[in-house]
């Protein structure tokens, strides 16, 4: 009865030190590995309003016809930014046209969409 007595039981200081120490640096690489993670998505948010915005001015230069799309506004608000939207317009050799919408916003990524529309009136 007397070994049994004598037996250490539960944890001494330098393996709580040693376990603490060892659960400490899971948790600074866990930290580290997600603040790279939204480093690398932080911008993705304004790419996706970039990209809609210009998808968008590219199903309107559709419906409309390039005469009335040269019409609707160049800057507009989509999301929480403001964008600005140009179009380069090219003939093609079938008589359509083809458009490249650009839309861009200050200290954002920009976006890019081509289509290809009617030179008159869409329908």
């Amino acid at each position: 009865m007397s070994e049994r007595m004598n037996s250490t039981k539960g944890v001494t200081l330098l393996e709580l030190v040693i376990a603490i120490f060892v659960l400490s640096i899971g948790t600074v690489a866990a930290l580290r590995s997600v603040d790279h993670a939204q480093r690398n998505i932080g911008g993705a948010a304004a790419r996706i309003f970039a990209a809609q915005a210009a998808l968008n001015r590219a199903e309107e230069i559709k419906l409309l016809g390039m005469t009335r799309a040269r019409a609707l506004p160049v800057n507009i608000d989509y999301g929480p930014y403001s964008w600005s939207i140009n179009v380069d317009e090219e003939e093609t050799r079938a008589g359509f046209v083809e458009a490249t919408v650009t839309t861009r916003s200050p200290g954002q990524p920009g976006g890019q969409a081509v289509v290809i529309a009617k030179s008159g009136e869409g329908g």
